[in-house]
């Protein structure tokens, strides 16, 4: 008898151990608070201290994975699971609309940009920028570095620029087209690529390049990051997270890096 009460008590507290187990884990409504944004690789700087100040005012997390827009728009096809996209170029984000895999009312477009030839810095001079500039002789035996032309938003920006200027076929052989704008503006600021095209915000990020010419705007379509919520979205904060991106507070973490606010 005495055994089979010390089986009870034991057994007793084995389940109430299992039931405290359980409440500890965390539940589904807990789960969602976390809130997912796919976003352009150029973005990092700005959106990580937005993100901070995001968490800071509302207690809400919001974690956020960067990558090329294309990359991001193929994983959102794809059905990966994220609330927020933010793409660097109107493309990517037509290619998700679509697919009816965003919201629609919810987008707009949030920022702009520019986009700069960047060299190491220790090695920079100024360049000229205006057509049937001499890249290719500046380039010489090396390579320029840029986004992928034919799909990262950046390439793309930097390859319309130098055809419209002329350049575009005299450097075309010397193109490292790298998976995103920060892979490309790495290759600069690493001494692999003596010149990259970047975004005005990449080369404010990294102290390794300096920018030795600006493109003129009207040698390439309008630099917009567009931002929708994304169709599957169930976080019931994400459309406060949108808000608060759009709002002054936000407007400054973007400035600071050289973004434009769009309206």
């Amino acid at each position: 008898m005495q055994n089979r009460r010390q089986w009870m008590k034991l057994a007793t507290a084995a389940i109430a151990a299992l039931w405290l187990g359980a409440a500890a884990l965390p539940t589904p409504a807990a789960a969602a608070e976390k809130l997912t944004v796919f976003a352009a690789a150029s973005l990092k700087d700005a959106l990580d201290a937005a993100n901070a100040a995001w968490a800071k005012e509302s207690g809400k997390e919001a974690v956020a994975s960067y990558a090329a827009s294309g990359a991001l728009a193929k994983q959102i096809e794809n059905a990966a699971p994220a609330d927020i996209f933010i793409s660097a170029d109107l493309d990517w984000m037509d290619y998700v609309a679509k697919k009816n895999l965003i919201k629609a009312d919810t987008r707009s477009n949030l920022l702009g940009n520019r986009i700069v030839l960047v060299a190491e810095k220790d090695k920079a001079k100024p360049v000229e920028i205006k057509q049937g500039f001499d890249l290719a002789a500046l380039l010489g035996d090396g390579k320029l570095a840029m986004g992928e032309p034919k799909s990262v938003p950046a390439g793309k920006y930097g390859m319309a620029a130098l055809e419209k200027l002329g350049v575009w076929k005299s450097v075309e052989s010397k193109v490292a087209g790298a998976e995103s704008v920060r892979a490309a503006l790495a290759l600069v600021s690493r001494g692999e690529a003596p010149y990259g095209i970047v975004y005005q915000t990449d080369a404010a990020a990294d102290k390794g390049v300096a920018v030795v010419g600006t493109f003129p705007a009207d040698s390439h379509p309008p630099i917009i990051y567009p931002i929708a919520i994304l169709a599957e979205s169930k976080n019931p904060d994400a459309a406060a997270y949108l808000d608060f991106l759009k709002s002054e507070k936000a407007a400054a973490f973007f400035t600071a890096q050289g973004f434009t606010i769009l309206k």
